[in-house]
């Protein structure tokens, strides 16, 4: 989700140059987190196996706060990648930082110059409803694809706004003054 230019400007990242400003920070959709929610789901189900099986026993009950448990578990390590993964855009290049897990870390940086297009598309019922997509960065040496991006035609359309304002005609094109 996107996040106010004031909070973009805040954000600080690691490797981030001295003279480099976020323009623009947003994450991918919350959708990405559905498996821990259906580990937490099966694990209720799983702990109320045993009440179900003998129902004079309701002590067994109590079955149900492990397997919520190891549920939770789960849903905070898909928390974890969906929070600390984030798409930084400032006035020198873009970043992608993937974060999948506590100790897996990928970093893309690509500079605004090489993007020559930005593209987006949204395909299939559940993508529709729920509001995420696919968005395309292509460069000169090939496509940069972020997947389930809440709100893709609004986050294209600012990151092409937000690159031809610092002067990249068609992107990776700087504008050239012809007074100069």
């Amino acid at each position: 989700m996107a996040k106010s230019k004031k909070a973009d400007q805040n954000y600080r990242f690691d490797g981030q140059h001295d003279d480099e400003e976020v323009l623009f920070l947003f994450r991918r959709h919350p959708v990405v987190m559905r498996l821990g929610l259906v580990a937490v789901m099966v694990g209720m189900v799983v702990g109320m196996l045993p009440v179900t099986i003998w129902p004079e026993r309701l002590g067994y009950l109590w079955f149900i706060l492990p397997g919520m448990a190891l549920g939770g578990l789960f849903l905070f390590y898909q928390w974890i990648g969906w929070y600390y993964s984030v798409f930084i855009l400032t006035d020198q290049r873009f970043v992608q930082i993937e974060q999948k897990g506590m100790f897996d870390r990928a970093v893309v940086d690509i500079g605004l110059d090489k993007i020559q297009n930005i593209n987006y598309s949204v395909s299939g019922i559940q993508e529709t409803l729920l509001g995420f997509g696919t968005i395309s960065l292509q460069t000169f040496v090939g496509d940069l694809v972020l997947d389930k991006i809440h709100h893709p035609a609004k986050i294209q359309e600012k990151l092409v706004k937000i690159i031809k304002e610092l002067g990249y005609s068609s992107y990776g094109t700087p504008i050239t003054n012809p007074e100069k």
